[in-house]
């Protein structure tokens, strides 16, 4: 199957919950996020067009693990996003802060993979968004080692279609300045977010259409482009396939990324 055929991924449940903010998260916003603000001064514009109310995605280009700190500082709104659950699970007092920190930074927990995990990990956004909630999501699907833009993986679009919400590209600019690849601890560093004007991807077709998710993903990634005014990639940020069947299995059919 190609990235275009079509094909309706499996929905979750009609009672899924929503993922409600906790304490920790409202703790966050009121303290951290104003005195981290303070400490770093970041160059944030365009927050007007984030929604005040109602479901919107913000669809942001991924440079280093401080993005997830960064977007909820700048958003003007709560804003919640997915980091994988190893991160909710430790035991002891280390497991106990990195649970407090990712809760307080609007973390939900998912599994990381393909395939059902990856579903399930769409089902959890979307229960976000369905609440009417802000959802930030990197549709690259991993950070940017080389500071390019890669290709956008085609879940922000079905998101957005399946939803109806509204995607705001977010452009951040130096934020692998802050915490680089294998640092421990973030450096005060000169950091930009652009919020970009809302895109309303429904004009591309149903979520049950290949082409229209690719198609939508593509709008939102130029948007992205724009903002960031990364080098673009051309190819999706992920693992060289491995094997000699494999890769040619890939060449003949490649995967819809996700």
């Amino acid at each position: 199957m190609t990235e275009h055929d079509e094909h309706e991924p499996q929905r979750a449940p009609a009672t899924a919950e929503p993922v409600r903010q906790g304490p920790a998260y409202r703790v966050f916003r009121g303290i951290l996020r104003p005195s981290t603000r303070l400490i770093y001064r970041p160059t944030i514009t365009g927050t007007e067009h984030v929604p005040a109310t109602g479901p919107v995605i913000l669809a942001s280009n991924h440079l280093s693990f401080i993005d997830s700190v960064v977007i909820p500082i700048a958003s003007p709104r709560p804003v919640q996003f997915l980091a994988k659950n190893d991160y909710f699970t430790g035991t002891g007092f280390r497991g106990w802060v990195s649970r407090t920190f990712f809760t307080a930074i609007g973390a939900v927990g998912v599994e990381r993979g393909a395939g059902a995990d990856a579903q399930a990990a769409l089902d959890a956004g979307r229960s976000i968004l369905e609440a009417g909630n802000a959802f930030a999501i990197y549709p690259e699907g991993t950070r940017s080692l080389d500071g390019r833009l890669y290709r956008g993986r085609t879940g922000v679009a079905w998101l957005a279609l399946t939803t109806g919400a509204l995607v705001v590209p977010v452009g951040l600019i130096g934020t692998q300045e802050i915490q680089p690849v294998g640092a421990k601890m973030p450096r005060v560093r000169p950091v930009t977010v652009r919020f970009g004007e809302p895109i309303d991807v429904s004009h591309h077709g149903p979520a049950t259409s290949g082409r229209a998710r690719r198609a939508a993903t593509d709008e939102i990634m130029a948007a992205i482009h724009a903002l960031s005014e990364q080098e673009l990639a051309g190819v999706y940020n992920e693992k060289p396939v491995e094997g000699t069947l494999a890769k040619i299995a890939d060449r003949i059919a490649p995967r819809e990324r996700r």
